[in-house]
């Protein structure tokens, strides 16, 4: 089947997650029906569809982590569990038709510009290849596993278990587990692990902010309120994105002028580690030093607290190699283990930006040109030389502290190019070099004043930071701004034809 234009698609859109559902939504909105999105897992979600580890959970408040023009009153907690994140993206497929265009199981290797014709090819690995005028990745920031490679992994002869492919129903009981990693994660699932472990090793390399999390069941009749009265729930997720913005905008994004508010949140953590740890070494291995936000901060009321057992241990040694029984750290420590748990995260910066080979005009790679010179995106979207392309997460795109945010923003930017393609006419856009320098120099300017480069991030080891030490994940820009400046672009800084 094609488009009617002699293409198999008008729009291929890569991921089935919140950021290619909204792409898609906003497509329909604009009148086009031949999408195809492409996922590479058997089911839709993305990140919540992967992940279904014990204890997983949004770490934004629920009626925040949504999209703003389709709320879910049905929320059990302020902070959902992670299987009602993966219910909610089942709910918006459905509601705006969008499995009909889902096909499962197909992974997107490779994506090449065709000038002449126009057209995109999209190469996959059964062999099979189809053409579409439009390209939009929605891989996510968080979609490449890193498995760390230390010496002698191979030999291990107990179990390695990888957040990302959860066994469901695993029982702990009865086995010394040690958990590497403790970013969001970790903290999520550390506390879990130990109620049923007979020991539990956590291997840190860095420390991570965690401060109180302000958690409870959403009564019945609240949730029948924001379903009868849409407006409550409006004005609660209005009060929680003002919090949030202003952890964001002050404690992160203006560091140098509102250093006071960095140190406060901080003084926070600090406050909580103290309330919770027992052991004064234990208390000190888990104070960061660095500065508040240089890596995300996460919540959690039982992190903590679970050091304070005497099945758990916390392990700082770096790992020197890996044994068939145990672990073995630096300095010669021998920790003796039969279940491995890799809480490793992510690798964004070496293969995710982009998750495939991406060629545009002239035989530019994507991927290469950024790690030759610097990771930039317009308004974290398009990019210079890249006709027809939408690269959802991209440098300087993620906008707040809730991803909802980005996506709507770029929904928006989505809408407004659209427009003035049917406008005048045409089917082809590019954003200009000239456009994208200055929105490159702004954003490297406004990022001085943040926590990043005002701040000490030096031993944060954060994934915020590419391998150019640049940190060109976040958007330098309050949220109202993002969100104005998304629908009200300049038009000219595209070319059309």
């Amino acid at each position: 089947m094609t488009d009617g234009h002699g293409l198999d698609h008008e729009v291929v859109i890569v991921g089935a997650g919140f950021g290619g559902m909204g792409a898609g939504i906003e497509f329909r909105r604009q009148g086009v029906d031949s999408i195809a999105i492409l996922e590479r897992e058997d089911d839709l979600g993305g990140t919540w569809h992967v992940n279904h580890y014990p204890g997983l959970a949004v770490d934004i408040a629920s009626v925040t982590y949504s999209y703003s023009f389709a709320p879910n009153p049905h929320w059990s907690r302020l902070f959902a569990p992670g299987a009602e994140l993966k219910a909610y993206a089942e709910h918006i497929a459905d509601t705006y038709d969008l499995r009909r265009s889902m096909e499962f199981g197909v992974t997107v290797e490779r994506a090449e510009w065709d000038d002449h014709g126009g057209h995109w090819t999209v190469h996959t690995a059964d062999g099979a290849r189809r053409t579409c005028r439009y390209l939009v990745t929605a891989t996510g920031f968080l979609s490449q596993p890193h498995t760390p490679d230390f010496p002698g992994m191979d030999s291990f002869a107990g179990e390695i278990i990888h957040t990302t492919d959860w066994p469901d129903g695993h029982d702990f009981a009865g086995r010394r587990v040690a958990v590497i990693g403790t970013g969001a994660t970790a903290v999520q699932l550390i506390p879990e692990l130990a109620r049923s472990a007979r020991s539990l090793t956590v291997f840190q390399r860095t420390p991570i902010w965690v401060v109180p999390k302000v958690d409870f069941p959403i009564p019945s009749a609240v949730q029948r309120l924001f379903e009868r009265v849409p407006l409550t729930q409006k004005a609660a997720r209005a009060v929680n994105t003002s919090m949030l913005e202003a952890l964001m905008v002050f404690g992160v994004l203006h560091f140098r002028q509102a250093k006071p508010g960095n140190r406060l949140a901080a003084l926070l953590s600090k406050a909580h580690l103290r309330l919770s740890v027992r052991d004064a070494g234990t208390r000190a291995a888990l104070t960061p030093h660095y500065d508040f936000g240089c890596k995300r901060p996460t919540f959690s009321n039982d992190y903590f607290r679970v050091f304070n057992r005497p099945t758990v241990a916390l392990e700082t040694g770096s790992i020197a190699r890996v044994e068939p029984d145990g672990l073995v750290t630096a300095d010669g420590t021998r920790v003796a283990v039969d279940t491995l748990v890799l809480a490793t995260g992510f690798n964004l910066w070496d293969v995710n930006f982009p998750a495939f080979t991406i060629i545009g005009r002239g035989g530019r790679d994507l991927g290469a040109w950024w790690r030759a010179g610097r990771f930039q995106a317009y308004q974290g979207i398009t990019v210079p030389r890249f006709p027809n392309f939408l690269t959802l997460n991209s440098p300087y795109s993620y906008s707040g502290l809730s991803y909802f945010t980005t996506i709507e923003g770029q929904m928006k930017h989505i809408a407004r190019l659209f427009g003035e393609l049917r406008r005048r006419g045409v089917d082809r856009f590019e954003v200009t070099e000239e456009a994208n320098d200055r929105f490159l120099q702004r954003a490297t300017r406004n990022l001085q004043s943040s926590v990043f480069y005002a701040g000490d991030c030096s031993g944060s080891r954060s994934y915020y930071f590419n391998q150019h030490g640049e940190a060109t994940l976040l958007r330098p820009d309050a949220t109202l701004t993002t969100l104005r400046e998304q629908a009200r672009f300049p038009l000219s800084d595209y070319a059309y034809s």
